[in-house]
């Protein structure tokens, strides 16, 4: 489980992330793009939801590079990431945060920045990221491993 407190300093981490409110509920942008915000349930999505209780707890939208990445991160995360006829044909998931762990919702968090941000700014965030596993893996920058 991951409280939405987590989630924002998650997405804070990240270069050039801003916080700031999108339907009364926090988002996160870079570059004037959210790419991760609260999603709260509107009278409209629980009605759809039938019967059938919608999901608990607090709701995490995340973009994603493209509906395939969509479908992808949706089979390979069912217990807690999910989708909404509201969101059918748009490019972002929800995550049901009292389901999640944390490695896979920083994942899915790194992988909406990068859906959004400059290309420039993306590619550089990605040198620094290879470049400090690297460094952890004892390889250090240039060298090879063993």
């Amino acid at each position: 489980m991951v409280t939405l407190d987590e989630a924002a300093r998650m997405a804070l981490q990240l270069p050039e992330v801003t916080q700031g409110e999108r339907h009364g509920h926090r988002a996160w942008s870079v570059a004037g793009k959210a790419f991760a915000w609260e999603r709260a349930f509107s009278k409209a999505d629980i009605r759809r939801f039938g019967d059938a209780a919608p999901p608990s707890g607090p709701i995490l939208a995340v973009r994603v590079a493209d509906l395939g990445d969509k479908e992808a991160v949706l089979a390979a995360h069912p217990d807690a990431f999910f989708t909404i006829p509201h969101f059918d044909g748009y490019s972002a998931v929800l995550i049901q945060l009292d389901r999640v762990t944390k490695r896979p919702l920083r994942e899915a968090i790194v992988d909406g920045w990068l859906a959004c941000a400059p290309p420039d700014l993306a590619a550089a965030y990605m040198a620094r990221r290879r470049g400090s596993r690297r460094t952890a893996q004892g390889q250090g920058p240039g060298r090879s491993p063993k």
